[in-house]
């Protein structure tokens, strides 16, 4: 698909170089690189193997990546429909501005109707008040009565004995 000067498409086995480059340039924005354990093999597994887990699309802007998606379903028990949930989105700091990302976000919600979803959602961090604003300008709401919590590593493994 192209729109506003960029071509969005499925991401390929053949991209886990590129899509590794765009989690490491993310993790350096949300200050968390030593948090990055994804390797060109874990991607390839988990987006492409028979069992795979989430969708990537890339973007590209004058046959250069600019900007990438992965995303997955998940469901709404109160709805009985899947939702898509929206795990990373990231535009390379110097294309920011140009459109590109809420090209990626009408994308991914065309994708959300096409497949009946009945929510399209997303987390953001609570320190980046450009995406918040942004988001909300696209009309999406805070959830702010919702608390996320996770479970990884050691507290992981021990709930699971």
């Amino acid at each position: 698909m192209v729109l506003e000067n960029l071509t969005i498409r499925n991401a390929e086995p053949s991209d886990a170089s590129t899509i590794l480059w765009f989690i490491n340039q993310l993790a350096e924005y949300e200050k968390l690189p030593h948090e990055v354990s994804a390797t060109k093999k874990l991607i390839t597994d988990s987006l492409f193997g028979e069992n795979a887990k989430a969708e990537c699309l890339l973007g590209y802007h004058e046959n250069k990546p600019v900007c990438f998606a992965i995303f997955f379903h998940n469901y709404s028990t109160f709805l009985a429909k899947p939702g898509l949930y929206l795990e990373d989105l990231f535009v390379i700091p110097e294309m920011r501005g140009k459109g590109f990302g809420k090209t990626m976000l009408k994308h991914l919600a065309k994708i959300a109707v096409e497949r009946d979803c009945g929510r399209f959602e997303w987390a953001v961090l609570d320190w980046n008040k450009p995406a918040i604003d942004f988001y909300k300008s696209l009309g999406a709401v805070p959830m702010d009565e919702w608390t996320v919590f996770r479970l990884t590593g050691d507290s992981l493994k021990k709930l699971s004995e």
